[in-house]
């Protein structure tokens, strides 16, 4: 996989684009006026191993107390804003790492320029988002003419705004072109890829609840990372922003973007099983959550492919009749009955993370 070659902008710390590690981004879904509730949230995502965090700032009350919650926030803080200009100047003014807004939609060019040279002063990046919702009337009616596929009216709408944006002489940008069909959305990416030299934030938009939408945007968001045209992403869940940011690691995981972190292999059981093995895989996998180490961690349950499987990985177990073995390396290290497996995987976990350190 040669990720596509682009400029790189940064969102407080993290870099984003230019070759950098793909940042996991998620948004919260409190109120923003509340900033104790929305920091709770926000240190959940922390917690979770987010990146970045976006909060909806839909009036000045929320753009007020966006202050307190970038002053206190451990992930940089991007500010969505639609329509208001004054409102991304509050946000900006209020310590915002970034600004989510699309200046074709804020008025006259006084008002984006004001922006401009407020985000260019604090070196605060701002991301063009458009979604296939939100296209221009006279985009729109050239689609409803069969004159242009969706796809390629998002790429036109994205690049309205970007010449905007680089009229006024700025070039820290980020690009989103979001559609819940995942086939609009990958044709959109690929129409803008070799049109502009930002990065993109990418994502399959409204893509559905925790279990529907976590496959819907796996399934685009692998052909996006598999032809380099993923700098950073969200996984849009109707569903806890952590359950967004857990499908996020997950993907990037599987496409070998997340080197250090752990990896779970689990069988997916059959008649042959002989031990509880959906809870041994949930405990273990919860606990893999908690401590993520950069391990490859086997729950394997029967004696089929449970003993090769379990063999690969860095450490792991294979069950049997009430039992099952503990293998470390390759090796087996001891047996064990079926309610001493869990503890005795999770302890040779520790074992090996402390050696290893």
């Amino acid at each position: 996989m040669k990720r596509r070659d682009t400029k790189q902008i940064l969102v407080g710390r993290v870099a984003v684009g230019g070759g950098a590690p793909i940042p996991v981004q998620s948004m919260t879904n409190t109120d923003t006026r509340d900033p104790q509730a929305t920091l709770a949230q926000i240190e959940a995502c922390a917690a979770a191993k987010c990146d970045i965090i976006r909060c909806a700032v839909p009036d000045e009350a929320a753009a007020k107390a966006l202050k307190e919650i970038c002053a206190a926030s451990p992930l940089p803080v991007i500010a969505d804003v639609h329509f208001d200009y004054r409102l991304a100047l509050a946000a900006l003014e209020a310590g915002a790492h970034g600004l989510r807004l699309n200046p074709g939609n804020i008025g006259a060019r006084a008002k984006v320029v004001a922006v401009v040279a407020a985000a260019k002063e604090r070196n605060v990046p701002i991301r063009v988002g458009v979604n296939a919702g939100s296209i221009s009337p006279r985009l729109r009616a050239r689609i409803d003419a069969g004159e242009l596929p969706l796809s390629e009216a998002m790429a036109e709408s994205a690049l309205e705004h970007v010449h905007i944006l680089e009229g006024c002489g700025f070039d820290q940008i980020k690009v989103s072109l979001k559609a819940s069909d995942v086939l609009t959305t990958i044709a959109a990416y690929r129409a803008l890829a070799p049109r502009v030299p930002y990065p993109f934030h990418a994502g399959i938009t409204e893509a559905g609840t925790a279990r529907s939408g976590a496959i819907k945007s796996a399934a685009g968001l692998g052909v996006l990372l598999m032809e380099g045209l993923v700098d950073t992403l969200r996984v849009s869940l109707t569903a806890p922003p952590v359950e967004e940011v857990f499908a996020g690691r997950e993907i990037l995981k599987s496409f070998g973007f997340l080197a250090n972190s752990y990896r779970l292999i689990s069988c997916p059981t059959c008649g042959r099983t002989e031990i509880d093995l959906e809870r041994i895989a949930a405990k273990i996998e919860q606990y893999l959550i908690q401590r993520d180490p950069p391990l490859t961690v086997a729950v394997m349950g029967c004696v089929v492919n449970g003993p090769g499987e379990a063999r690969h990985a860095d450490v792991g177990i294979a069950g049997g009749r009430g039992k099952g073995v503990l293998y470390r390396k390759g090796r087996i290290v001891r047996e064990c009955m079926e309610q001493e497996l869990t503890q005795a995987l999770i302890d040779e976990i520790e074992r090996l993370c402390e050696e290893n350190r």
